[in-house]
């Protein structure tokens, strides 16, 4: 063999196992899927994901519960856990945190426990980064509790609960608290709740000795009066907070103090189309891991929301609305490898795959329509 026909096989080899390498890594997901029970739907549902291809396979039910409307896998990747959004359980005005165990190689789901969540209508759970406790927002309850998580994964009884209190100024939607989700810092020291129903992004100290929660000084920053913040997320670089308003369908975005875990308001834009008149409910909000994009859902219309992000002010611009091939798209995700977001549809009952362009933060239809019964909450887990 020539020289040169050995060094274009060697740089052929190398490509290939550079790619095959790649590909290795991937590696493939389970995507969990909750949803809102009822005649077609009886839990937690799971698909197989490979993002080298870009197809999801459905793997059929992996639990059944009941209405578990938000989802969430703890950091050492062994146990999920689902809110059961309902107002009574066992006779008191509260709903439900649910744990399952996860099978590495299956990804199918052992239940292990049920507590009850000290608030009707949990519609909101995540885990501090120790993986020790989990964190619940209680919408109709208007509270937050905070659970240990046991050494075989079952949330223990609440180490904390914390009743908020007053009102916002549209009587219909806020006549008391709503909190909607909670979730603590990079850093673990503060929890924020996004409460809808008092307009207001409220701190809290996190004790991830004890699990405990305390008021931040300053405790809460406002967002405009009747806008209800229903989602947040924090932008990758620590410095932005940014907020979706439910029922204004609009995005606040907050300059975030780190040391002091202070909110300023910066500005507020709107999530939705110009000519959109009619009701909406926005949803889901999520910034891509470069800092570069944000998504936000728009029930009414049916659409996510695409703005690229300026990294040194945290302003937004609009790029794009793009439909989510459904109707009401309660929930989204944007998969680990950042290519892919899947659009939840509550009420079309189905899952739609879209691109991400990496330098546009546009969105293209795969083509890709998954058929799931009333989907409201998507997670990925590495597969073995």
């Amino acid at each position: 063999m020539h020289r040169r026909q050995a060094l274009v096989v060697l740089i052929f080899l190398a490509v290939f196992i550079s790619l095959a390498r790649a590909k290795e890594a991937e590696g493939s997901y389970v995507v969990y899927v909750g949803t809102y029970t009822g005649p077609q739907s009886k839990g937690i549902y799971g698909l197989r994901f490979d993002p080298a291809s870009g197809k999801a396979t459905p793997l059929g039910l992996m639990a059944e519960t009941t209405n578990p409307s938000f989802l969430a896998i703890d950091p050492s990747h062994r146990y999920l856990y689902a809110v059961n959004e309902v107002t009574d359980y066992k006779g008191e005005k509260s709903g439900g945190l649910s744990a399952f165990a996860i099978d590495s190689k299956t990804g199918k789901l052992t239940f292990l426990n049920e507590v009850a969540s000290h608030g009707a209508d949990p519609c909101h759970v995540s885990f501090d980064k120790t993986g020790k406790y989990a964190l619940v927002a209680n919408y109709t309850g208007g509270s937050v509790a905070t659970f240990p998580v046991l050494a075989d994964g079952r949330p223990g009884e609440a180490s904390a609960v914390v009743q908020h209190s007053g009102h916002g100024p549209n009587a219909e939607r806020q006549e008391g608290p709503h909190a909607h989700e909670i979730q603590v810092t990079p850093d673990n020291r503060f929890g924020i709740v996004a409460d809808l129903g008092l307009d207001e992004l409220v701190v809290y100290h996190f004790d991830p000795t004890k699990g405990t929660l305390t008021p931040n000084d300053p405790p809460f920053v406002k967002v405009d009066p009747g806008a209800g913040p229903r989602h947040f997320v924090l932008h990758p670089n620590g410095k932005f907070v940014f907020a979706l308003n439910e029922i204004t369908g609009s995005i606040t975005t907050f300059a975030f103090d780190a040391r002091a875990g202070a909110l300023r308001k910066l500005e507020t834009v709107s999530s939705l189309p110009k000519d959109f008149k009619d009701k909406n409910d926005s949803a889901e909000i999520a910034v891509d891991a470069s800092g570069k994009f944000l998504y936000a859902s728009n029930r009414g219309p049916s659409n996510v929301a695409v703005f690229a992000v300026d990294r040194k002010t945290g302003s937004l611009r609009l790029v794009e609305h793009v439909l989510t091939k459904g109707k009401t798209p309660r929930n989204f995700a944007i998969d680990p490898t950042g290519k892919y977001l899947f659009a939840a549809n509550q009420d079309s009952n189905n899952i739609v795959v879209f691109r991400i362009d990496p330098k546009s933060g546009r969105l293209t239809d795969t083509g890709q329509v998954i058929d799931v019964p009333s989907p409201v909450s998507i997670v990925f887990l590495s597969a073995e």
